[in-house]
């Protein structure tokens, strides 16, 4: 039985002292020596397992050395084609060589020495032309399934890879998908992503924040009235049930409708039938549904705010979506990204961010995620004047935003600028210096408020989480990070 980890070296030739030449030749090589008396015999050989190196006699019946190695090229583009031969035709070789059929040549008579350097030579050569296209392989199948965006996402980081991948896998289901995540993660893009990807893709996609809409309006938002219902129901009107009829109906922030209301929708789910509000005619209609909610679904059923039984009907497929600062360098991209939108949208040209600027927006924890780098990006460009985006600019947008969110962490914290430089340890000529005891930093505002919502929450981190409107996975790294990094 032949060692397949050896390399293997044929030699084709029509005369069979030649061919027991070369092996007595090259019999003391670390290679496995094959022979043929033709070329169709040559190619069975290479059909069965490839060689790494074949030489071929180019004069043969039937079927010449050009032939043959030309087949070879086709069927084992990684064996080192070399052409053995006595007429010395420099011309017909070169032109063999240029046509890419062959590596080199052999002249018979041949040297000995010269024989198995050059055999060594085209080992050599092989392994390298392996590797190159097992790189290009691996290459080519990173990029089919590594993604730096996807409908409507950017990013290439881990997480969303992941999330990238449960969205085309679920997309072609009629399975309702439940979509979970912290407020401004992109909850709505994941939903459209899996509609666009769906048989559905040409149906309407309809969505309704169930937060946004007044309870006593929410059961017509989703059902529709019909004329003189309810005060003010002037005439009739579809709702979201009758809207998407065909397509998919989004349901955000499903945790947020009247406890009531979803008892109707389970049964909606359940039947796919409905009546208009004042209506007692039943109408039946095709959807699929996604829904989705920045709380922990489990402590809202605790709480009765969300149905259990409706939340497993939705939840036929769960999708998770990172938070900001839980995807690696996507916050530099998504920057990116949306300075050339606003730069296009308002009407001016900048080259990009400093590198204090990259430094800060990448160390500061995004609580609101991507709409708040998208928000903080906006404000940027309009206050600057460029060419880049400056460090003072960024910590002037988020200083301002933080006077407007630090009350609620903390009333006796102040949130001005140097607030935002001091945590990202930034210093620039403009700051003013302020006392020690005069300035507490983002990153222990930040703290302090889980710790107090932890505390109010009788150390309960699921609970707190859903206060706090992240994930427990985001409060669990905190302390994780807390507990590992020594005090300063």
């Amino acid at each position: 039985m032949q060692n397949l980890n050896k390399s293997r070296i044929l030699f084709v030739d029509d005369e069979p002292e030649i061919l027991r030449s070369l092996q007595r030749i090259t019999k003391k090589m670390d290679a496995v020596i094959l022979t043929a008396s033709n070329g169709q015999d040559a190619l069975n050989i290479i059909n069965e397992c490839p060689v790494d190196v074949i030489v071929s006699d180019f004069n043969m019946p039937k079927m010449d050395g050009n032939e043959l190695l030309e087949q070879v090229a086709q069927i084992s583009p990684e064996t080192v084609r070399m052409v053995l031969t006595g007429h010395g035709d420099m011309e017909m070789m070169v032109n063999l060589i240029n046509n890419g059929h062959v590596w080199g040549f052999l002249q018979k008579p041949w040297d000995n020495f010269d024989l198995i350097i050059k055999l060594k030579q085209a080992l050599q050569l092989q392994q390298v032309l392996a590797e190159r296209t097992l790189m290009r392989r691996t290459i080519d199948q990173y990029q089919k399934y590594h993604k730096s965006s996807f409908e409507g996402f950017i990013g290439d980081s881990v997480a969303m890879q992941f999330v990238y991948s449960c969205i085309e896998q679920s997309a072609p289901s009629n399975a309702s998908v439940f979509i979970t995540g912290p407020s401004g993660a992109g909850k709505e893009v994941a939903a459209q992503a899996i509609h666009r990807l769906s048989k559905r893709k040409n149906g309407p996609f309809i969505a309704l924040n169930c937060a946004a809409i007044p309870s006593e309006l929410m059961e017509s938002e989703i059902f529709g009235h019909i004329k003189g219902a309810f005060s003010g129901a002037v005439s009739n009107r579809d709702g979201a049930a009758s809207l998407a009829n065909g397509g998919s109906l989004f349901l955000d922030e499903i945790g947020e409708m009247d406890i009531g209301l979803q008892a109707k929708l389970l049964r909606f789910i359940q039947t796919g039938c409905f009546q208009k509000v004042g209506s007692g005619k039943e109408e039946k209609v095709d959807i699929r549904f996604i829904s989705a909610t920045n709380r922990e679904p489990q402590i809202a059923i605790a709480e009765h705010k969300l149905r259990e039984d409706l939340f497993y009907r939705l939840n036929v497929i769960s999708i998770d979506l990172p938070a900001l600062n839980e995807r690696d360098n996507d916050i530099i991209k998504l920057a990116e990204h949306f300075l050339s939108h606003f730069s296009d949208l308002e009407g001016k040209v900048f080259a990009g961010f400093s590198s204090g600027a990259e430094a800060l927006i990448k160390s500061y924890s995004w609580p609101g995620n991507v709409r708040q780098l998208q928000n903080i990006i906006h404000s940027s460009t309009v206050m600057s004047e460029g060419p880049l985006i400056s460090e003072k600019i960024i910590a002037q947008q988020l200083g301002r935003q933080s006077k407007q969110v630090a009350p609620t962490l903390n009333s006796n914290t102040p949130s001005d600028t140097s607030l935002v430089n001091q945590n990202n340890q930034h210093t620039s000529s403009h700051q003013i210096n302020h006392s020690p005891t005069s300035i507490i930093t983002l990153a222990e505002v930040e703290k302090q408020a889980i710790e107090q919502a932890i505390d109010s929450c009788q150390d309960n981190i699921v609970k707190a989480a859903s206060e706090l409107g992240v994930s427990p996975s985001t409060l669990y790294r905190k302390i994780q990070q807390w507990q590992t990094t020594p005090a300063e």
